[in-house]
């Protein structure tokens, strides 16, 4: 081909060439509109930020293409009802409630917004779906709850201090899950005795942890929920002065000071948040998606914890976590 054959075919060529680009250029991006409802504020949240993060990786920038209203508590759950509330008359495209003790309200408040949640409880005895599978209603997202982890943390602890005769089982009973059962059935295998703990709310923390220490308790094993995360620091510095193994539900614990830590990788399941919410602005429908549990799984050991109160972890067992703490 001569040269200007070839600068005459380029140039007939190149409106063709550019035309996918000036008309992705040209399209209106449309305005997208979450209302988020939480427990404490956006920026104490400790999923907020990965959800964002989620979502700018699935294309939405806020200002330009995603509007977020949020509502939060500051920790005042008598709040909640009127902040949904208050959201549904915003009418947004989708709300995100995070949290078990969140999400009811959020569900209670509208039939017909969509609306995707986390819970660390179990989804269907909230009320939030009909099962896992089908959710049926206008309410879909991600539970942490799985009951396998309860008796498989249990045996951990019993693997890391083979000592542990009776552990303190701190929970909240107004906390929807069968990690009672699971770890009960767990301690009869394991000849180890459950000291039931009580803890509603964090003005029951100072009488919660006395009893574990009147119970001569030798470990102390915390259910995850609002009040115990919202309450890391304490438990775990009550564990450390007198010298309490501590296993916890996920990584968080084990990172702030507890012996060990074995539960799903939050990181992971607040991703699929962002996910969910994408999958429903493109057109999905809550009652088609299937309420997502844990798939992957950590375990933390805290070594610099373990020395402090006096176990020695076998190379064996360090070896087998997933990250170790110096």
């Amino acid at each position: 081909m001569k040269r200007r054959e070839f600068i005459s075919l380029l140039g007939a060529a190149a409106p063709l060439l550019l035309w996918p680009l000036a008309a992705r250029a040209q399209q209106p991006t449309k305005m997208r509109r979450l209302g988020v409802l939480l427990y404490s504020t956006p920026q104490a949240d400790p999923q907020m930020e990965t959800i964002r993060r989620g979502l700018r990786e699935l294309g939405y920038s806020e200002g330009q293409n995603l509007v977020m209203s949020y509502h939060y508590a500051e920790g005042k759950p008598e709040r909640l009802a009127d902040l949904a509330a208050a959201l549904v008359r915003e009418n947004p495209d989708l709300m995100l409630a995070l949290g078990g003790d969140v999400a009811p309200f959020a569900v209670k408040a509208t039939s017909t917004i969509p609306i995707v949640f986390v819970s660390s409880a179990d989804p269907v005895q909230l009320g939030l779906a009909a099962s896992l599978a089908r959710p049926a209603g206008n309410a879909t997202g991600v539970t942490l709850l799985l009951d396998d982890t309860a008796s498989k943390r249990l045996e951990l602890l019993k693997e890391v201090v083979p000592r542990v005769k009776r552990a303190a089982f701190l929970w909240n009973p107004d906390h929807p899950d069968n990690e009672l059962g699971e770890a009960q059935r767990a301690a009869q295998s394991l000849n180890v005795r459950l000291q039931l703990v009580e803890m509603r709310g964090s003005g029951d923390l100072d009488d919660a942890l006395r009893a574990v220490t009147d119970a001569s308790c030798d470990a102390l094993y915390v259910v995850s929920s609002r009040q115990t995360v919202l309450n890391i620091p304490r438990i775990v510095d009550f564990a450390t002065r007198n010298r309490l193994p501590l296993a916890g539900g996920w990584g968080a614990w084990a990172r702030a000071g507890g012996l060990l830590s074995y539960g799903p990788n939050i990181n992971d399941m607040t991703r699929r948040v962002a996910a969910y919410v994408d999958k429903i602005l493109k057109g999905a429908k809550p009652a088609d998606l299937p309420v997502q549990q844990p798939t992957r799984f950590e375990f933390v050991i805290n070594a610099k914890a373990a020395k402090a109160i006096g176990i020695e972890v076998s190379p064996l067992l360090l070896a087998r976590a997933d990250e170790v703490i110096e």
